[in-house]
């Protein structure tokens, strides 16, 4: 089941892609680190019961649902943003660096990667709310929850790194299509408005 969940494009799909198909290879393994840090984080809190709140409390799911939803629409326009900016300052024979629209440097680190992953699985309530209905389900009884929920979460883990060893290496052989210009802005149009449709589709409860 989780196999499915993982390879079924999304969100991550796109983020990881994005990410290392403009030769940030840091920053990529940073996404792919911070997604699975939250993956876990869903996964203990799962075993303790407390995700149980989400589906329990309504205004806990609204609060988390919606905030997601401004996160994903956010990073989304700002890709959008971005994108129209650098073909803007082409146009206008303007360097893009220059104009703080082309790669930098300091955007290649694990850290801010790690920090942009788990804060988008985080604040995504339909992962809480998919580990609340089958987590529990794969528990023996008698077993001790925390433990076993956290051995099942780590097969997800597992799975879910594998798949991103395999997403990264693709973007890796691309990488140099993915770099020129008119194919990266292609590539942050594409990307931008899929983590909007995402964030619309989460705020529309769909």
């Amino acid at each position: 089941m989780v196999g499915l969940l993982t390879v079924t494009p999304g969100l991550d799909t796109a983020l990881i892609l994005r990410t290392a198909g403009l030769g940030h290879r840091r920053r990529a393994w940073g996404v792919v680190l911070g997604i699975q840090c939250g993956t876990l984080i869903w996964g203990v809190l799962t075993s303790l019961g407390v995700t149980a709140l989400l589906t329990a409390s309504h205004l806990a799911y609204e609060v988390l649902r919606w905030a997601g939803a401004a996160y994903l629409m956010w990073m989304g326009g700002r890709l959008l943003w971005t994108s129209w900016r650098r073909s803007a300052d082409e146009h206008a024979k303007v360097d893009p660096t220059e104009a703080g629209g082309g790669p930098r440097a300091d955007d290649d680190t694990v850290l801010g990667g790690w920090r942009q992953g788990i804060t988008t699985n985080l604040l995504n309530p339909k992962m809480g709310a998919f580990y609340v209905a089958v987590l529990p389900q794969f528990i023996p009884a008698g077993a001790p929850h925390l433990a076993t929920g956290v051995l099942l979460t780590g097969v997800h883990i597992l799975l879910a790194v594998c798949w991103s060893c395999a997403l990264i290496a693709f973007a890796r052989v691309l990488r140099g299509r993915l770099q020129r210009p008119s194919v990266r802005r292609c590539l942050d149009r594409v990307t931008g408005a899929a983590i909007a449709v995402f964030g619309l589709r989460l705020a529309l409860g769909d």
